[in-house]
């Protein structure tokens, strides 16, 4: 590998068995660093290394490593104290055990390396190792000491590489017991069921498609800047972070959405098929729903129903004995006429009679 500059040189240590190796990073970062600036000016900000007992600043070379104290005192320790330590895997990555990948955590993974052969006489025994591994579809627990200390690491083959993913030791992977959620929520079958017709819905991707969107992003605004240019607006994206949502209607939602951008559906064959699209709307507060007015229209219609229906009721049944007798409707028209005249007669007297009232206190006061 003449081109990628190795950062460690020793041996693999398989048994009785020594296969000198480099090791280079696998993994390079991407990410788009900053400068820190003097806003007033735009000058560099630089960090400068001082001695505090002398105040001046000291040059890399001047500089040291110390183990600070629990009362703060610094005891030095310099690179051949680290050196004459009795380490067996100084310069080797010694293999203790190999293990079904399954058995390793992911949490314990760290940073990964290749494992380039180093020199001729090593192909063979490197080309060996890789075959045991690929054949036993196992991988390989390592020890190793890098930067100072001794590490934990696994090996696996990637291609035709060994490959070591450097492993933090077991006492360095936190408890989950204080990040685990309350054991007395329970989730329905319905609420299984669409998430994993949502699963299903998703499918599996190629990772080698997916990209860092933002770091384009930033690419972009950086480009235009340079150029004079205005950096384009941001797209508004909805964002449901802090409410509390109706979760079916948003696992129905997104199954939906996930078909119709698989191109399984379009918008118009899944808004028949469900009737509508689901809203994914807020659930109310018990606080809201104890201080939520009373819908006083409500109730009134609701009771003017209850005293029309009889009333409708009394006319289903006149008209049903209106149809069975209809003599019997010209009598009670004839009937109805007379009681009206009757009714219309006693009004022309009720009036007299009230008019005559109010006319004699007048006569009175005139007297």
């Amino acid at each position: 590998m003449p081109h990628v500059r190795s950062i460690w040189n020793g041996a693999i240590s398989f048994g009785l068995v020594s296969i000198p190796i480099k090791v280079v990073n696998a993994t390079e970062s991407h990410s788009i660093s900053f400068r820190q600036i003097h806003l007033d000016d735009g000058g560099r900000i630089r960090y400068r290394k001082f001695c505090e007992l002398e105040d001046r600043e000291v040059t890399t070379g001047e500089i040291g490593k110390a183990y600070e104290d629990a009362d703060g005192t610094l005891i030095p320790i310099t690179d051949e104290d680290l050196a004459g330590l009795p380490i067996p895997t100084a310069r080797t990555i010694e293999i203790v055990a190999f293990v079904p990948a399954e058995r390793i955590d992911p949490l314990q993974m760290d940073t990964a390396y290749y494992l380039a052969a180093n020199g001729v006489p090593a192909t063979k025994p490197y080309v060996l190792l890789r075959e045991a591994l690929k054949r036993s579809q196992k991988v390989a627990v390592a020890k190793f000491a890098l930067r100072g200390r001794e590490r934990l690491g696994m090996l696996r083959v990637v291609d035709d590489v060994i490959a070591m993913h450097g492993l933090l030791w077991p006492d360095e992977i936190r408890s989950t017991q204080e990040v685990a959620p309350d054991a007395t929520v329970t989730v329905r079958d319905k609420e299984l069921d669409l998430a994993d017709a949502l699963m299903d819905t998703l499918g599996e991707v190629e990772l080698t498609e997916l990209h860092d969107d933002y770091r384009e992003a930033v690419e972009e605004l950086v480009a235009a800047k340079a150029s004079g240019e205005l950096p384009a607006a941001p797209p508004a994206g909805e964002r449901a972070g802090g409410k509390v949502l109706d979760l079916m209607a948003a696992l129905e939602k997104s199954v939906r959405a996930a078909r119709v951008s698989r191109g399984e559906e379009t918008g118009e064959e899944t808004g028949a098929r469900t009737g509508g699209s689901a809203e994914v709307t807020p659930l109310p507060s018990r606080r809201s729903a104890r201080t939520a007015p009373k819908e006083v229209g409500g109730k009134k219609s609701t009771s003017t129903a209850k005293k029309t229906a009889p009333k409708k009721t009394a006319a289903k049944s006149t008209a049903k004995s209106t149809g069975r007798a209809a003599g019997k409707t010209a009598a009670t028209k004839s009937t109805a006429k007379k009681t009206a005249a009757k009714k219309t007669t006693a009004k022309k007297a009720t009036g007299k009679k009230t008019a005559a009232k109010k006319a004699t206190p007048r006569g009175r006061a005139s007297a």
